[in-house]
């Protein structure tokens, strides 16, 4: 009976072991953080942010368990054009020097079809919103390293001025310089 109790404990010790949540880390030289916005009415301008990091703590067993903390300085926005990007990072939109970064941290994780939804608290210029982003994970596989790897692909939209970003300039024949919905795409590649 002994036996049977410690067998019975330690297969319980065992899965629950299995269940708890892992920390996955970022691989930056293979992800991207990147977002578009639409210009003058008639295209996009399209950038990404050079340095970001964060904190994945994955449940296998049920990814709606896991939970997501991100952070992205602005200082290393990028959209292949100087003069832009110090004017993004100016008191006109991002304010970089009083608000050095934009955050990220999930407050839920739900199953959406194949893929998942992050709901969370999105913190651009100093205020705070709730954001639901689409989320897709891949299965994990070893690389030939040894290291456990997956991929996490993040998109949603936003509005920028909902954040504070409402400096724009409007056109001789209509609309604006500067469109208020921001696309965003994450493509992340996970390793433990």
């Amino acid at each position: 009976m002994r036996n049977l109790m410690l067998s019975t404990a330690l297969t319980l010790v065992s899965s629950l072991a299995i269940a708890a949540p892992s920390s996955w880390a970022i691989d930056a030289s293979h992800s991207r953080v990147s977002f578009s916005v639409p210009h003058m009415v008639v295209s996009e301008v399209e950038g990404n942010f050079r340095e970001f990091k964060g904190k994945v703590e994955l449940d296998e067993a049920d990814p709606t368990k896991s939970s997501v903390d991100f952070s992205i300085p602005v200082s290393s926005i990028n959209t292949d054009n100087a003069d832009r990007d110090k004017h993004l990072k100016s008191a006109d939109f991002f304010d970089a020097e009083k608000f050095p970064n934009i955050d990220f941290k999930s407050s839920k994780i739900s199953k959406a079809g194949s893929g998942y939804k992050i709901a969370g608290n999105l913190t651009i210029r100093g205020i705070t919103k709730p954001v639901t982003l689409a989320a897709s994970l891949s299965n994990s596989l070893q690389n030939p390293w040894g290291k456990s790897v997956r991929s996490v692909k993040v998109s949603g939209k936003i509005k920028r001025q909902d954040f504070g970003l409402t400096w724009n300039k409007t056109l001789d024949k209509g609309g604006v310089l500067v469109g208020d919905m921001v696309t965003i795409d994450v493509k992340l590649e996970l390793n433990k």
